[in-house]
């Protein structure tokens, strides 16, 4: 490298930029006839800017001599053909190239003027409207306090991404509210860690032994605890992680303590002493499971519907079968009449064990009394499935409960009950302990709940364990608590299909098999050994087997049990766009390149976090129907509607050809294949394996090592999430 200079010039085209780190190569027009690239992690630039370097010349083996840049200084354009450039980049929203040549064509060397003094001109260009000049005004303000606010972010090494997600958030308070506490960022921004806001916090001045950097490093050590689905944790190692995250030795122990006693004198912090172990959450936890006990109990003290059934005419009707209609088992039988005479009721059971024929049943004992009923589920597809099987109109939770983005709560709670005499919800075992809250908060106390679900498969993506806790704390239905009936008779023609059959194998611990005389072949098993050898196998799959049993890619879907990896969803979603969704040379065919991931028009995409303004929640699967690139946004379609994402919003979604298995609960699919290798190791067990082959309707195409599915199998460590629900539920146990 050579010695530091200063070097100026023109920003001709920004050739590459990383969102996550800022790291840019760009070509920059020194003079009327040389060009030279520039690399560096520099603030974000444009086409058409005037920018002054700090840096030196180096040489790149491959791409030559380059510029290196360690810091910048931007100017806006002045000429007419600078100023075509830079708001032709698709710098602001609503200006793509041919609108900022019509602008420049009008105004000339005063474009930049007229937008940011004297917006109301713009209509004398032809065919603006006031929707446009809106949209342009708007962004261009932003775009003017979104550069203050990354030059500042920059200069202490925040990337560009980070920098429009702390403005969007903050708005022109950004720089204050990070210099007065960094660590808000972990806490207000999602997709922005504590190392993150940490690493800002140091470079900020904070000093790394101060009690605010310690109290911010145990709420995120315990957030991280409510990650991975465990609702408290224990002192002791929650004070190890504390140490490691913050880097501090045993010597600094002590400032740990002090961090804790603060956190719980101030109640940011609850403390729950059980066994003589001590552990510590949040408020919102504890009160969320103390609530969802208090709330039963109460349920429970309010007569129900009971004396407006005649239990011997509902049961002389349930006896009997018309037609082609299935003969209902003793213990679905029993499970409507225990619905029928308990408040609280749950129905679980596998596969082909007869759930929606007992709904379809109560539903119509309920319509003969004339009760008042609401069906739900936790996700669009799930309630869906509901309508499908039960003829009757079913929404998502979050719909039932009204969610209100302005108070960023649901408006239905004890002041605004639901309107309903029954309420049953489907695919129980997603509902994490907010969501149970909540739904317990909003029912009328002379109403009854059926919580439906398959306690076997993986628990809720969310924090808790409440359906597995509900069921085992109810000795019976005398209890008090919830009455259970479980469904173990698998009916005949279920039995015909090796989905359900191998579904049942694996939850009993054994093999899946391939074949059994008499039945379906919709269960196949492709041994490969090696990870790599999969992408051949699935673009047969796609190509040629799926096809041949008449099923449609879009109703397919690749579960696997991880991210990363050769056979984790990143890389498998990467081979798949390839096969389903490949580049065109069709110039017309939109695609956008963010966060390494390359989006397609056409393209099968996941939301991965809740967006209630948008209303659309994690795990939701749409599709990509536009890109536009004057507005910087693109429409995903998600069922009957279709909402815009601006191009900064593109973290919340990732493709979705392949989802991890725990993000696939509570869906369906036509035909789901299924690679299980050795790489997965530290996340194989019976559970997953259950879950993902009972998400298959038509076809299941499990494949990889023989030795990895039996691990999986045989490690049987059930549900181990450390909650208290149960003891809630079944002593007097109180946080202090």
């Amino acid at each position: 490298m050579s010695k530091q200079e200063n070097l100026q010039g023109t920003v001709e085209k920004v050739v590459y930029r990383s969102d996550e780190n800022g790291f840019t190569v760009l070509k920059l027009q020194v003079n009327s006839k040389k060009t030279v690239t520039v690399t560096g992690y520099i603030p974000d630039l444009h086409a058409g800017e005037y920018v002054a370097l700090e840096g030196a010349w180096g040489f790149h083996q491959k791409f030559g001599r380059q510029f290196v840049a360690q810091s910048s200084k931007s100017e806006l354009p002045s000429s007419a053909l600078g100023i075509k450039k830079y708001l032709g980049s698709g710098l602001i929203k609503g200006i793509g190239p041919k609108f900022a040549e019509r602008l420049v064509n009008h105004f000339k060397e005063k474009t930049l003027e007229i937008i940011d003094k004297e917006p109301d001109r713009l209509y004398e260009v032809s065919g603006v409207g006031e929707k446009r000049v809106q949209m342009i005004t708007v962004a261009w303000d932003d775009q003017k306090e979104i550069s203050k606010v990354m030059v500042f972010l920059h200069e202490h090494e925040v990337s560009t991404a980070f920098a429009v997600k702390i403005y969007k958030t903050y708005g022109e308070n950004s720089i204050k509210i990070v210099e007065e506490n960094p660590y808000r960022l972990s806490e207000d921004i999602w997709g922005i860690g504590f190392k993150s806001a940490d690493k800002l916090a140091l470079k900020l001045g904070i000093d790394m032994f101060s009690i605010r950097r310690i109290k911010a490093g145990v709420l995120h050590v315990i957030a991280q605890v409510v990650d991975k689905g465990d609702l408290y944790a224990e002192v002791g190692a929650l004070k190890e992680k504390v140490y490691e995250v913050l880097g501090l030795d045993e010597v600094q122990a002590q400032l740990v303590k002090y961090a804790l006693r603060d956190l719980y004198n101030q109640d940011k912090i609850k403390l729950i002493t059980k066994d003589e172990i001590h552990y510590i959450t949040l408020p919102q936890y504890y009160f969320s499971e103390k609530g969802i006990a208090k709330k039963i109990e109460e349920l429970q003290k309010h007569s129900g519907l009971i004396e407006r059934f005649n239990l011997d005419d509902v049961y002389s009707k349930l006896r009997v079968s018309e037609g082609k209609e299935v003969s209902l088992s003793d213990d679905q039988q029993h499970g409507i009449i225990s619905c029928l005479q308990n408040k609280i009721s749950i129905i679980t059971g596998g596969p082909g064990t007869g759930k929606t024929t007992l709904v379809k049943k109560l539903l119509d004992a309920l319509d003969s009394y004339k009760i008042k009923y609401r069906l739900a589920a936790p996700t669009g597809r799930a309630a869906k499935r509901m309508f499908e099987g039960t003829g009757r109109n079913a929404e998502t939770v979050h719909r039932l409960l009204e969610f209100d983005p302005s108070i960023m709560n649901f408006s239905r709670n004890e002041q605004n009950a639901l309107d309903t005499e029954f309420l049953i919800i489907d695919e129980a075992s997603m509902i994490d302990v907010f969501l149970m809250y909540s739904i317990l908060r909003a029912l009328p106390q002379h109403a009854h709940l059926l919580l439906l679900g398959d306690v076997d498969q993986l628990p809720s993506v969310g924090a808790g364990n409440v359906l597995h806790d509900l069921i085992f704390s109810a000795r019976s239905c005398t209890s008090k608590r919830a009455c259970v009936v479980r469904l173990t008779e698998i009916f005949r023609q279920a039995q015909d299909s090796l989905i359900i059959v191998n579904a049942y194998k694996v939850n009993n611990g054994e093999f899946p098999v391939s074949y059994i005389p008499g039945s379906r072949k919709d269960f196949v098993f492709i041994k490969e050994q090696i990870p790599e050898n999969i992408f051949p196998l699935l673009k047969d799959i796609y190509k040629r087997r799926l096809p041949a049993a008449g099923i449609l890619p879009s109703d397919s879907i690749v579960l696997t049990p991880m991210n990363r990896g050769i056979v984790g969803t990143q890389r498998l979603n990467q081979e798949l766009q390839m096969i389903l969704n490949p580049q065109s040379e069709d110039s017309n065919i939109k695609e956008i390149s963010r966060f390494g991931t390359v989006y397609r028009v056409g393209d099968s995409v996941m939301q991965i976090r809740n967006n209630y303004t948008k209303f659309v929640f994690n795990g939701d699967i749409g599709q990509i129907v536009d890109i536009n690139f004057d507005d910087k946004s693109i429409m995903i379609k998600f069922d009957s509607r279709t909402l815009e994402y601006e191009f900064a919003e593109l973290d919340e979604i990732v493709l979705s050809y392949a989802v991890s298995i725990h993000k696939s609960q509570g869906s369906e699919f036509a035909a789901v294949i299924i690679p299980i290798f050795l790489q997965h190791f530290i996340l194989l067990q019976r559970n997953l394996i259950y879950t993902a082959i009972t998400r298959a309707k038509k076809l299941c195409i499990l494949m990889g090592q023989p030795k990895a599915i039996a691990i999986g199998i045989n490690k049987d460590k059930g549900v181990d999430r450390k909650t208290f629900l149960h003891d809630f539920l079944t002593s007097d146990l109180a946080a202090r």
